[in-house]
């Protein structure tokens, strides 16, 4: 009996040490349960960046947490001033040295589209991805059925407004959507800021095509058909717009002077002689240190329908950068509610996302969320104009020149916007060769 358990004994022990063996050798090799993954490999991704404020320094200190997390991946910011971003570009990728990322604006998507990486692949499809945005951005970076990059901030057009001279003038700016004013409305308050509260000007409006298209959108019309197959601003409603626009300096509410003499709108405001200003959501920032009277942000009249345009800026991944998955992993980081809402709140930007439409932001918190209410009241027809980058800018300075002289006389609404619907057809009818 001795002589069988010595013999059992000596069978677990040589079973014993087999399973240790074998257990050895799965940690030597990293198999087994619980294995430390093997190492990742180390990568340097080149992100070409332009700022418009202090939103580079803040991009920085996400990216220094991510790296931190991530310890393979090492990010580059290219600083590029924006009128250099898309000659930088090209030129890396002509030179097969794309980079792997980039910011960019509205104006470059559709010009970089071919070249980069589908982000709704990595996202469970199009319709998942695009969801997580405001609607009015879309039309923007989806090209081709193809999400092209994802938004970063959104800029919307809005109405800043001498609050010293309205209360001056008696006069109460809508408290809530349902209380917007028309735009008859609106021009009588301008002349009643002006008449009882000693405004100079009822208003003043950027000298750009794309603040005054808020006025066209409110009218209900556009610059182009939704398919982009042929010029609309010439139908009734574009001309109704063009007229309304000559009538508001006519009647001497607006100075002729920002749109036919190129004096500075902004500055015009901050004499505060101006009941109100027609600008952009990055006023916000610009206003911030006016203290010689209380201004504010109110909600922009409507003419047949309420309309922002929207704007913004994009991240985009390129294609044989060598690391595509770092790149789109990145945009991906970015692009959560966590970070995007502190890139924004922290740059005073507007987020682009569906659930980050109040933030808490250290100044602005009120007039952000209005513009975030102008943006989610926007016509499609906005985005759908704006996004269309291959024939835009071939007609966009013959209409600020156009309005101009629809102001002064010199051709009538209807003549003119004929002539520049001539050449929006023109440019189409070229694009498509």
């Amino acid at each position: 009996m001795n002589k069988l358990m010595k013999t059992v004994s000596m069978s677990l022990v040589l079973v014993m040490l087999t399973l240790m063996s074998v257990a050895c050798a799965q940690k030597d090799s990293g198999a087994g349960t619980g294995a430390a993954e093997p190492a990742k490999k180390n990568v340097t991704l080149d992100f070409v960046w332009f700022s418009d404020g202090n939103e580079g320094e803040i991009m920085k200190g996400i990216i220094k947490d991510y790296e931190a997390k991530n310890t393979h991946v090492k990010i580059n910011m290219i600083d590029v001033a924006y009128k250099d971003l898309s000659t930088k570009l090209k030129t890396m990728i002509s030179g097969g040295q794309p980079p792997a990322l980039a910011r960019i604006s509205t104006t470059e998507l559709g010009a970089f589209s071919n070249q980069a990486i589908d982000l709704s692949e990595s996202n469970g499809g199009l319709e998942p991805f695009t969801s997580q945005f405001i609607d009015a951005l879309k039309p923007y970076y989806v090209i081709n059925n193809k999400a092209v990059a994802a938004p970063m901030d959104v800029t919307a057009n809005g109405l800043f407004y001498n609050k010293t001279l309205f209360d001056k003038a008696g006069i109460k700016v809508p408290a809530s959507p349902e209380e917007v004013w028309t735009w008859d409305e609106f021009s009588a308050a301008m002349k009643q800021v002006m008449e009882k509260g000693g405004a100079k000007y009822g208003l003043v409006w950027d000298y750009t095509p794309h603040r005054w298209s808020t006025l066209l959108y409110q009218f209900g019309g556009s610059m182009m058909s939704a398919d982009g197959t042929k010029a609309t601003i010439n139908n009734e409603a574009g001309v109704k717009a063009a007229e309304y626009f000559k009538k508001l300096h006519d009647d001497g509410l607006m100075p002729k002077s920002v749109w036919m003499g190129g004096e500075n709108p902004n500055n015009l405001f901050r004499t505060g002689t101006v009941g109100a200003h027609w600008a952009g959501n990055w006023m916000i920032g610009n206003y911030k240190d006016v203290t010689n009277f209380e201004w504010g942000v109110t909600y922009m009249p409507k003419g047949t329908q309420r309309s922002s345009v929207p704007g913004g800026k994009f991240a985009m991944a390129f294609q044989k950068s060598g690391v595509e998955k770092e790149a789109v992993d990145f945009i991906n980081y970015i692009s959560t509610k966590e970070i995007n809402s502190k890139f924004n709140q922290e740059a005073l930007f507007l987020s682009p996302r569906k659930d980050s439409a109040k933030l808490d932001y250290a100044f602005g918190k009120e007039m952000m969320e209005l513009f975030s209410n102008e943006l989610n009241n926007t016509a499609p027809a906005a985005a759908e104009d704006w996004s269309k980058q291959t024939i835009v800018p071939k007609f966009s300075n013959d209409l600020k020149t156009t309005l101009t002289e629809i102001i002064a006389g010199k051709t009538s609404a209807k003549d003119g916007l004929d002539k520049i619907a001539t050449l929006i057809d023109k440019a189409i009818g070229d694009a498509k060769k």
